[in-house]
C-alpha cells in the first residue's frame, strides 16, 4: 500500500510540473504596429573630445504620430550614449502612446536599421515583451519608424 502510494504521489508531482511546463510555454499574442518619431528636440553632449568621441549623450524628447504620420499620438523621451564612433549608441527611452507606454534598450545604428528590446512598458502595455525596429525615414535622421511586436 505504502509503495502505491509513493508511485501515485509520484504521477500527480510529474503530472502538474507538465501541466506547469505546459502554461509556461504557451504562445503570447503579437501585437504590431507602427508610429512615427519626428526628431526635433535631438541633442548631443559632447562629453569627451571636441566632436564625435565615444561617451557622447544623445538626449530627445520628441513627438510620436500615428502610422500615416498624420496625426500626433503621444510622445517619447530618453537617451543615448555614443558606443562607436560614426557606427553606434546604446539606448533606452519610453514611448508613450494610448494607453499606456513602452520601454526599449538597444542600438542605434548612424547608417542601418536596429532592433532594439521592449523591457517592459505600462498601462495596457504593462506585460509587454518583444521588439522594436528602428527605421530611418530619411537620410537627414529627421524622422523615424518605430516598429513595434509586442507579445503579452
Amino acid at each position: 500500500m505504502r509503495r502505491s502510494l509513493l508511485v501515485s504521489l509520484a504521477v500527480v508531482a510529474l503530472g502538474a510540473a507538465g501541466a506547469a511546463t505546459a502554461v509556461a510555454t504557451q504562445p503570447q499574442h503579437t501585437t504590431t504596429f507602427t508610429v512615427v518619431e519626428h526628431a526635433i528636440t535631438d541633442t548631443v553632449v559632447d562629453t569627451g573630445p571636441t566632436g564625435d568621441s565615444l561617451g557622447d549623450v544623445l538626449a530627445f524628447g520628441n513627438p510620436i504620430f500615428n502610422a500615416t504620420n498624420r496625426t500626433q499620438i503621444g510622445n517619447d523621451q530618453g537617451s543615448c550614449v555614443r558606443t562607436k564612433v560614426g557606427v553606434a549608441w546604446e539606448c533606452s527611452w519610453t514611448t508613450i502612446i494610448p494607453g499606456g507606454s513602452l520601454v526599449v534598450e538597444g542600438p542605434f545604428y548612424d547608417t542601418a536599421d536596429s532592433t532594439l528590446a521592449i523591457t517592459g512598458g505600462t498601462g495596457k502595455w504593462a506585460t509587454a515583451r518583444g521588439s522594436m525596429r528602428l527605421h530611418a525615414r530619411d537620410a537627414a535622421g529627421s524622422a523615424y519608424d518605430f516598429s513595434f511586436s509586442v507579445q503579452g
